[in-house]
């Protein structure tokens, strides 16, 4: 369950995923491999009048970590901190689909 304390802009976001509502289901997430790119964005809605609250992904939750940085320290990360695979920029759509078929699979 999201903190019920909204955050100023992601500063003590550890997790790097906020949704933009009080509900997972009914959210709006923003996720990135930048910190730094995340405490502006949630400066950005904080700014535009959204509620941005800090939230753990429960562990049944797939995520296929997408960045334009194919960085070996930046995949281990990722995978280190659960995702289910990570796919850099640019890659083919099969590929894509693969992962999330896998993924809705397991």
């Amino acid at each position: 369950m999201p903190n019920a304390n909204s955050l100023n802009g992601f500063e003590d976001l550890d997790t790097k995923s906020s949704p933009l509502s009080a509900s997972a289901c009914d959210g709006i997430w923003l996720l990135d491999d930048d910190v730094s790119m995340l405490k502006a964005l949630g400066r950005l809605m904080n700014s535009a009048g959204f509620i941005v609250e800090k939230f753990n992904l429960p562990a049944e939750t797939r995520i296929i970590f997408i960045s334009g940085r194919d960085d070996p320290s930046v995949r281990q990360t990722a995978l280190d901190a659960g995702a289910f695979a990570f796919l850099a920029k640019p890659f083919e759509d099969e590929v894509l689909v693969e992962l999330i078929q896998k993924a809705v699979a397991d």
